[in-house]
């Protein structure tokens, strides 16, 4: 068994794990691990007394006759009711959830951002969460809000989880640790994370300020795109999500646990930390995954496949072939098609698209689309290359050609995405964004075969 526990003090960062230690592979796999040996039950979840005094508790992600049930049992020092007292409803004024429609922002539109810039305010990861759109409604658990966060400290005896939605965290900048229930996730820039519904954690710096993207998703859990005729292999491979191992806190000392329950935040006072399970064992758990492993497939011949092909992650919605998210990864690849226009073309689409850039140049937008920005196109509304990205590719040598130094994705949803105030009137938007296909020019010439 693995075995590991939490450093009793936090203030300053403890040697980061190998790339093997601490977590386990797998995506959707059914786990389990101890943090002491003999504390997971075997053969039974619910023996009558556990070893050394644990109590019995599971964790469920989906309705108990869902198929297939996603669940956790946990061992822990104190069943979670003791780590839940009488609540005080607090404010995150920047966390906002859908529906949220500011009568005076337009979200109509072909919008980008600059990267959101630290402002020197020492900000943690729940008071430096930046919503910039939402979409849906939280409570009927349909669509998502996407946020950017700035953090500059750590979470101290303070701890979170969201009863509204799972997250997805995508660094740019920083490194963070998320100590979480069922054990240790840190993170880094080119590396993404899943943090379930439910489970409670706190977040600390490791390396700051950091500063990266959130989708938040309010419906069924993201899983693995199926891959059609594509077959068994490529994209992301399921060995290459990790799970941390089980590691825990006993530790009395006065804390915090604030959580966001139908867009509304409440705060409750304990006297320890909740993080107290020593074993657990299912496949309900937080995982993280480098994106650097991520296959992609591309055209080989001719042709611009749809950008569907570079889905990393779908969240399903009740309609068969249309997500309630995607997560889609634009990272280096070769570009071999021939007589073929290779950036991305010129489109509308039911979908709402978000991008952000995590380092280098996106083909499609080769000025001001900078590492930490943002864009959204949102539904059938029409965007594609400018015109530097269209003269370029119309008129390059087609060549095998390596796109390098690049690394974007897209959160892609089938609801409209409506803009905050915060997106609108304090993010760094480019007000000039929209003029960057102005110049697009007139090319028609009824010649007969001319090109």
């Amino acid at each position: 068994m693995n075995k590991q526990s939490f450093p009793h003090h936090m203030t300053q960062a403890p040697s980061v794990p190998g790339p093997h230690e601490g977590y386990m592979p797998g995506f959707g796999n059914d786990f389990e691990t101890e943090a002491l040996p003999g504390a997971l039950p075997q053969g039974m979840n619910s023996p009558q007394k556990c070893n050394y005094g644990l109590y019995g508790e599971q964790l469920s992600g989906t309705a108990f006759t869902a198929h297939p049930p996603e669940r956790t049992w946990t061992y822990r020092i104190r069943p979670s009711v003791k780590h839940s007292h009488r609540y005080t409803r607090i404010d995150l004024p920047y966390w906002k959830s859908a529906p949220h429609v500011d009568p005076d922002v337009a979200s109509l539109g072909q919008y980008r951002w600059d990267p959101v810039p630290h402002s020197g305010e020492s900000l943690t990861w729940l008071t430096g969460m930046r919503t910039m759109t939402t979409a849906g409604d939280v409570n009927t658990q349909i669509g998502m809000a996407s946020h950017i966060y700035l953090v500059t400290e750590s979470m101290k005896d303070a701890y979170f989880y969201s009863a509204d939605s799972e997250l997805l965290v995508v660094p740019q900048e920083g490194r963070l640790r998320f100590a979480t229930e069922l054990g240790i996730i840190d993170l880094a820039p080119q590396e993404i994370a899943i943090i379930p519904r439910g489970l409670v954690y706190r977040v600390e710096v490791l390396e700051g300020p950091a500063r990266g993207f959130v989708c938040e998703n309010y419906g069924q859990k993201f899983e693995l795109p199926g891959r059609g005729p594509i077959g068994a292999n490529a994209l992301a491979n399921p060995r290459d999500f990790k799970a941390p191992v089980a590691a825990f806190e006993d530790r009395e000392t006065p804390s915090s646990l604030t959580i966001k329950w139908c867009g509304q935040f409440h705060e409750t006072q304990i006297g320890q930390s909740p993080l107290d399970v020593v074993a657990w064992h299912g496949n309900y758990a937080p995982l993280k995954y480098d994106l650097s492993t991520y296959c992609p497939v591309g055209a080989i011949l001719f042709d611009h496949p749809d950008p569907s092909i570079f889905t990393v992650l779908t969240a399903p919605s009740g309609m068969p072939g249309t997500a309630n998210i995607d997560f889609v990864l634009f990272r280096e690849r070769w570009m071999v098609a021939e007589d073929t226009f290779r950036p991305p073309w010129y489109h509308k689409n039911i979908m709402s698209e978000l991008m952000g850039n995590i380092y280098g140049q996106y083909d499609a937008k080769p000025q001001g689309f900078v590492p930490g920005g943002m864009s959204l196109h949102n539904m059938m509304l029409p965007h594609g290359p400018d015109r530097q990205a269209f003269e370029g590719a119309s008129n390059a040598n087609l060549g095998p050609d390596k796109l390098d130094n690049t690394m974007s994705f897209m959160f892609e949803t089938r609801f409209p995405q409506h803009l905050t105030g915060f997106a609108a009137n304090e993010a760094p938007l480019q007000d000039d964004y929209i003029d960057c296909w102005t110049d697009l020019e007139k090319k028609f010439d009824g010649t007969p075969g001319k090109k």
